[in-house]
Parts: structure tokens; sequence; C-alpha cells
């Protein structure tokens, strides 16, 4: 079967590897990306892009990760989280960092923006204002609500702090972020056995998080020996 135009696309990018630097990766490959993005436009509609995620060929399934979180939104979500179990360590990454790009263009343009320019504060009150406002406005848009949730960590809040992740799980089934953040709350809440279950939830939705399996072991051992 011939590949869809969608490789030939991606591979006109720089080669990107499973150990890459993808944010290295992308600055030095700019214009390019803008091109595979602007060529992700002009023939490719989301649901089509979806499909291929699903595709047998290997390079269908890395190009349409990337295109998905050029180009995504909410839409693609549960399509994407799927790939977080693909046997192929690149099309995890690629859909692993395309879900975070669909997340934070979860809400309409103007909340997005907001969004953006919240996380950008560099005054922890005034982050934390700019996301409260947007939240009053949008309270559905669940990656207002986990970057709130990570303010709050900050600031040693962690009962604000996991009950602005469980809105996000409400929201947003598949935000493994949200699951490991209220792991890490409650771990300093001295809660092992939440603690265990939230990174168990994290680790299910997501694989890839290899870093949560030296912590999952070591909570399991240490409520063992109670």
């Amino acid at each position: 079967m011939t590949a869809p135009l969608l490789v030939t696309y991606f591979e006109r990018l720089p080669p990107l590897n499973p150990g890459d630097d993808e944010e290295l990766w992308a600055a030095g490959a700019g214009p390019l990306v803008q091109r595979f993005k602007d060529e992700v436009r002009g023939k490719y509609t989301e649901g089509t892009l979806s499909r291929l995620l699903a595709a047998a060929d290997i390079r269908t399934r890395r190009a349409s990760a990337l295109a998905l979180g050029l180009v995504g939104t909410m839409g693609c979500n549960q399509p994407l989280a799927a790939r977080l179990r693909d046997d192929d360590p690149l099309v995890q990454r690629l859909a692993s960092d395309a879900l975070w790009e669909v997340w934070f263009r979860g809400g309409t343009n103007e909340e997005n923006w907001a969004l953006q320019q919240a996380v950008r504060e560099s005054e922890p009150a005034a982050r934390k204002a700019a996301l409260d406002d947007l939240i009053a406005l949008a309270p559905e848009f669940a990656e207002a609500r986990n970057q709130r949730a990570i303010c709050y960590f900050k600031q040693g809040q962690y009962p604000k702090a996991i009950a602005d992740c469980e809105v996000v799980m409400r929201l947003n089934a598949v935000h493994f972020g949200a699951a490991a953040g209220m792991g890490q709350c409650f771990l300093k809440l001295k809660k092992p056995r939440a603690a265990l279950r939230a990174f168990r939830q994290a680790l299910d939705i997501n694989p890839t998080l290899e870093h949560l399996h030296e912590t999952i072991q070591a909570l399991r051992e240490a409520l063992d020996s109670e």
C-alpha cells in the first residue's frame, strides 16, 4: 500500500530519534516544521489524521502524531492517548508531546491566548490571579485548572492542588499530568496509599512515565513494611 502524502511531508523534516531533545530539534527545523504544518492543514482534516494514528505503517503514525500536535484540537485527545501504548517509542513520545499541545488549545482562541499569557507570568501571584480569572470565565477548561494546580503545589497548598487535579481528571480522564501531580501532592501530605493510587493511574494512562516505576516500587515497599 502506498504511504499517504503525509509521510512525504514528514520525511522532508530532519530525522527525529527517541533520545533527541525535541525542543532543540524543533528550533533547528523551525521553517521546515512550519512548512509541514501548512502542508498538513492544506490537505488533511483532524479526523483523517486521527485515523492515520492507528495505521500499520510506523512512519504514518509518527507523522500523524506530530501533525496533531501542531494542528489538533481536543477532538483528537482520545486517539492520541491510545498511541501512548504504541510499540514504537517515537510514536509514544510524539503522542505524549502532542497531548500537551492539544490540552493547551482546549479552549476558545481567546481562552487559549489567556492561558498562554498566564503561564508566561514570571510573578507567581500574577500567574495565579490570571488563572483564577480564566477559570471563572471558562470553568470547563481543564488545562487552566491543571496550571492552577501547579501554582497551588508550588505554594504548598496541596489540598487545593488536589481539588483542581480532580476536576481536571473529571474533565479530561487521560490527563496523566494531573494524575501524577495528585500523587506528588499526596506524598507531601504523607498519604502514601493515595499517592500510590494516583501514580498508578498516571502510569496506566501513560506507560512512558518510566520515572514513576521507581516511585511506585518505593511506595509499595514502604507500605508492605508497615
